[in-house]
């Protein structure tokens, strides 16, 4: 998506914007907050800590093939879907298995999922956000499963929340299926998405939370589940969704600084899941979209550079008072034009560019936050 040179000078501004705020409580549901961005400085972790005190970007680096890939068979977990279970559908090649990140200063440790149930023996872990979240969440039980796969387990499935609880740890590990992060409400004029309210009771007591949202606000027409946007007292037809993001962005932000309890709990924020619809923002002439990729590209830059999501998302998290670390997966998710469902989806007619195979893509966002809960 290209966004005219006046509209990135608008967002500019709007960034480094500052705003009054006032907080009244952190009990009551749905919270309304005016924004601003405080700069108090949260950590955005993005190195994990070497044995000789040295740091790692895990963030930077290239594919390698690795014979030893994927970390399980998706026809032995029974917690697939069909819209991410390419092998099942139809998808014969399967090189875009045998892919590992390699960081460029380090290597990513092992994921242990024996490890990773003993440590959160009797916790919970949530993620929260859209249909990426929901592709990351299946691939994590996957792993877990296939490390311990004579382990008891109960799933349970509702429209809002997903369960995968490990029983002989006592791990539950949840999906809460939410677009924006803030509320969609239905009022006498509509479906309104309302930017400074947020109802997050269901994301309390929870040990360990990973949010995600982005997919859906580039979506209109049709495909948006909302008819007006309210932005404090004012509502209208539609805005600059970059804009948008960011107002939302932060009211979620806002919420996490006055309800999380670092000490109880971990914070996680899932970066920006790239599309791959447009073959020449990698540079292929020859090609449409990711249809028929089979290959990630090799090195580690991809031509159409960052995406503006990516810069509102660090310039919100690093307001926050309280720690975030942001997954930052988005250039290692670029190089991945081979990962996506695209026509060997069970669920979804047509190519999907934006979702990604199980095993696959996942399953490395989910190594590096094994890695980063255990530095």
């Amino acid at each position: 998506m290209a966004y005219p040179n006046h509209f990135c000078l608008l967002l500019s501004i709007l960034l480094l914007s500052h705003h009054t705020f006032s907080l009244h409580t952190t009990t009551s549901f749905p919270l309304k907050i005016h924004h601003n961005h405080r700069g108090n400085g949260a950590t955005i972790g993005r190195r994990r800590e070497r044995a000789n005190g040295a740091t790692c970007d895990m963030f930077q680096g290239s594919w390698v093939f690795d014979a030893s890939y994927p970390m399980y068979d998706s026809s032995a977990c029974p917690f697939v879907e069909p819209e991410f279970d390419c092998q099942k559908y139809g998808r014969a090649d399967k090189m875009y298995l045998k892919y590992r990140w390699k960081p460029s200063a380090c290597e990513l440790p092992r994921f242990n999922g024996q490890g990773f149930l003993t440590r959160y023996r009797g916790k919970k872990i949530m993620f929260v956000g859209d249909s990426i979240s929901l592709n990351q969440w299946e691939s994590l039980t996957c792993m877990l499963h296939a490390s311990v796969p004579n382990t008891r387990t109960t799933h349970t499935r509702t429209s809002t929340l997903s369960t995968v609880t490990f029983q002989d740890y006592g791990v539950s590990v949840m999906y809460y299926r939410t677009t924006y992060l803030v509320d969609i409400v239905n009022e006498s004029v509509g479906r309104v998405l309302k930017l400074d309210s947020i109802t997050g009771s269901s994301w309390l007591g929870v040990d360990l939370l990973i949010f995600n949202t982005w997919h859906w606000w580039t979506h209109t027409g049709n495909e948006q589940p909302w008819d007006y946007v309210q932005d404090g007292g004012q509502m209208v037809r539609d805005m600059d969704r970059l804009v948008a993001f960011s107002k939302g962005l932060s009211t979620w932000a806002e919420w996490v600084d006055a309800n999380i309890n670092p000490s109880t709990t971990k914070v996680f924020f899932q970066g920006i899941s790239p599309t791959h619809y447009r073959a020449d923002e990698w540079g292929d002439a020859g090609s449409k979209n990711c249809n028929k990729q089979t290959q990630p590209i090799v090195g580690s830059t991809y031509k159409a550079g960052p995406l503006p999501a990516q810069s509102i998302v660090k310039s919100v998290l690093s307001s926050m008072s309280k720690p975030v670390y942001l997954l930052d997966i988005t250039l290692l998710s670029q190089l991945r034009k081979d990962a996506h469902p695209s026509t060997y989806s069970g669920d979804h007619a047509g190519m999907d560019c934006s979702h990604w195979c199980l095993a696959g893509l996942p399953d490395t966002w989910n190594q590096i936050l094994y890695a980063a809960l255990i530095s």
